[in-house]
């Protein structure tokens, strides 16, 4: 496997894709610690030290693991690249349901460059709506915004005009979704993996350092401490937990099931067509990530429209319904189970259509064998589509719901448990996965063995092509390695000056 890693530096084709990749990304990391002009972050760290690690932030918590932190530095990046993540679920969801949308969907390049198009039109809509949600929050009412934010306790973030601060720092965030859009989408063309997915997984790893620290403190730490402490027996408890987390999430991202498909004997024009054999592979995990996602999203609004209803009104009912619907009571994971098992069958309703498998395959003469072809095959496709997604659904609950176990009855601080489990820890696995099978093929391509030595890695989407590289593109991009190997000299100057200074 290490030998894999060294071979990946002998092509050059593959080296420039790496090199471009990670000096993309680096742009990234470095743009998330800019703020906007006229924002103190100092008193979001404050608040989120104090109160939010312990709850994990809830959404907003999530938010800022997507974005690196960018949302509690106050970043020029702070909206991320969840506008357009958000626009192209939009886009893929109605797909699904309006015709003139599904018609151009399967139009082929043509249609999937205006539903790209498409999707570009609504990202700027989507951070426009959301930068001013945001600043006018932080500007106005930063309580609303963070629960138990106290501007008394902590100090105003907002200290520009509100109207001047409204007014360009919407501006310059939407820029900021649609420059990570533009590198995201470089990336993919250019470099290795997915732009898009990429950028998540970097900004959830950029937290895993702090996790390390903290773990190692509390490793170090003496009994009673206030993060508590860990024996060597807890410690590798939690090193064996990891790892069958981390086995798990894989075997659930790789896991199919292989329905074997016969295709008959063929005539089209003069060209004669053999029987052949086939199998058509049917995800246990469908759905990925989203139920999770869609499930803490909602889970969010009845607990926070009870506890603003309780701060202006002083109602006990809204105070226990909201204290009910928090993280780490009953009812919210019993809601949360109900809602992922939900949203599991929910969007695989929407994203896979059985009859048109089935019309498909009696199209090009495919059948299963034992199975009639037509409404028979649509049936029992269907069916064991649906127990698939019954098991994918149970380990997705299990796995989601682990992070708050250790957060709440193990009182294992939330950066530290994050990546036991849940949305992203899910993440991570699967754009890892996806991209150590691209690096994969361009070694086997060139004769070199891969990252395993018996098979090789699993493709997540048999339908991807792997994108041919425009070598003079990469040429025009030399320029930017100089200021980029600058930048990194002065993020480690003021890293190690911050370090002496504390």
């Amino acid at each position: 496997m290490f030998s894999a890693f060294l071979n990946c530096l002998k092509i050059p084709e593959l080296r420039q894709r790496i090199m471009l990749t990670l000096g993309l990304l680096f742009v990234v990391r470095v743009g998330a610690h800019i703020p906007l002009a006229g924002l103190d972050p100092t008193p979001l760290h404050t608040y989120y030290e104090q109160i939010a690690r312990q709850q994990g932030g809830g959404v907003l918590g999530l938010v800022n693991m997507f974005t690196g932190g960018a949302l509690l530095s106050g970043s020029i990046l702070t909206l991320g690249i969840m506008p357009y993540i958000s626009a192209s679920i939009i886009l893929q969801l109605l797909s699904a349901v309006e015709p003139h949308l599904a018609r151009m969907a399967q139009e082929g390049d043509v249609g999937r460059q205006k539903i790209a198009q498409y999707t570009r039109y609504a990202t700027i809509v989507i951070a426009i709506v959301q930068g001013l949600m945001v600043l006018g929050s932080l500007a106005y009412h930063p309580d609303r915004m963070f629960v138990g934010y106290s501007v008394e306790k902590y100090g105003q973030i907002v200290f520009a005009d509100p109207v001047w601060f409204m007014i360009s720092g919407v501006i310059i965030l939407t820029a900021g979704t649609m420059l990570l859009m533009w590198v995201g989408e470089q990336i993919t063309q250019f470099g290795i993996g997915n732009g898009v997915s990429l950028l998540i997984t970097v900004n959830i790893l950029a937290s895993l350092p702090r996790a390390a620290t903290m773990a190692w403190n509390m490793i170090f730490a003496p009994i009673g401490a206030e993060d508590g402490s860990l024996d060597p027996v807890q410690l590798l408890m939690m090193f064996v937990l990891l790892v069958a987390v981390i086995a798990g999430i894989v075997a659930l991202t790789q896991g199919q099931r292989k329905i074997p498909v016969q295709y008959a004997k063929r005539v089209v024009g003069r060209r004669v067509f053999q029987g052949q054999s086939s199998y058509l592979p049917l995800k246990v995990n469908y759905s990925g990530v989203m139920p999770v996602i869609f499930a803490s999203a909602i889970l969010l609004f009845p607990q926070q429209a009870f506890y603003y209803l309780n701060a202006w009104f002083k109602i006990s009912f809204f105070q226990n319904m909201s204290e009910a619907l928090s993280r780490g009571s009953t009812w919210f994971y019993v809601g949360y189970a109900i809602l992922i098992f939900g949203f599991s069958f929910f969007w695989v309703s929407l994203m896979f259509r059985p009859i048109q498998v089935a019309d498909d395959l009696k199209k090009y003469g495919g059948y299963i064998p034992g199975v009639p072809p037509g409404e028979p095959t649509a049936k029992f496709l269907d069916f064991t589509m649906t127990r698939l997604t019954f098991a994918g659904a149970i380990f997705l609950t299990i796995i989601a719901v682990l992070p708050d176990t250790l957060t709440y009855l193990n009182h294992v601080p939330y950066q530290i448990a994050q990546f036991f489990g849940g949305t992203g820890t899910l993440i991570m696995v699967g754009v890892l996965l996806d991209t150590m099978r691209q690096v994969e093929t361009f070694l086997l391509q060139r004769h070199y063995d891969g990252f395993l030595s018996k098979g090789r890695a699993k493709n997540r989407n048999t339908g991807r092509a792997v994108q041919t590289l425009d070598r003079q593109e990469i040429r025009n991009l030399r320029p930017l390695w100089i200021p980029l190997i600058v930048l990194f000299a002065l993020g480690l100057l003021a890293w190690f000056l911050n370090q002496n200074a504390a």
